[in-house]
């Protein structure tokens, strides 16, 4: 039946039950796990929602590789999906990167520049933060293929690890353990879109 989500109550067997027109999840992603809906073979991020969140038309709003961990954002709106996910609207992803090599000098300046990688594709400028020899952080506005893998094989170096902790203003809640999420508030949500970091 119809329902005007703004006004109308739905209850089963007395119990309230909530209506969302969307519903934006925060899903802290193991490796060994595939961004995608569905698949025969490997499990997927669609498979760690809990049936309490579970709707029809959910997916993950951008991509992370299989052995890449971290925030992957669910939703069953593809028009903020869509909002997040364009190079033009500059929003932020952060990753903590683990490397096989110390950071060579002159890296952090390189990627300030917008690095070519491997086939002639042209990388947006991204800041690279180093904290320790084999360990950085580093945030890009864009979700080429592999691109932070392809990043540091432009420089001679090669990625071990790499997790993502952060979309737009809203990092990754620490006490979410591996493979659990969270269903965001409408505060959260905004932030995915904003500047301000959370």
């Amino acid at each position: 039946m119809q329902i005007d989500e703004s006004s109308d109550i739905i209850t089963v067997n007395g119990e309230n039950i909530g209506y969302k027109e969307h519903i934006f999840i925060m899903l802290n992603k193991p490796a060994g796990v595939i961004c995608a809906t569905r698949d025969k073979l490997t499990p997927t991020v669609i498979g760690l929602i809990p049936q309490e969140l579970r709707r029809r038309e959910l997916f993950p709003a951008g991509r992370l590789d299989k052995d890449t961990r971290g925030f992957v954002l669910i939703t069953d709106d593809g028009s903020f999906a869509h909002e997040i996910l364009s190079p033009r609207r500059h929003v932020e992803k952060e990753y903590e990167v683990w490397l096989e090599s110390p950071l060579s000098s002159g890296t952090v300046e390189r990627f300030a520049q917008g690095i070519t990688i491997d086939g002639g594709e042209e990388c947006l400028p991204a800041k690279l933060i180093p904290i320790e020899e084999r360990f950085a952080r580093i945030i890009i506005c864009e979700g080429k293929y592999h691109q932070i893998k392809r990043m540091f094989e432009a420089v001679g170096n090669k990625v071990t690890g790499l997790r993502r902790i952060r979309i737009g203003g809203l990092y990754l809640d620490d006490s979410l353990p591996e493979g659990q999420c969270r269903e965001l508030s409408d505060e959260e949500t905004a932030l995915i879109r904003s500047k301000e970091i959370k």
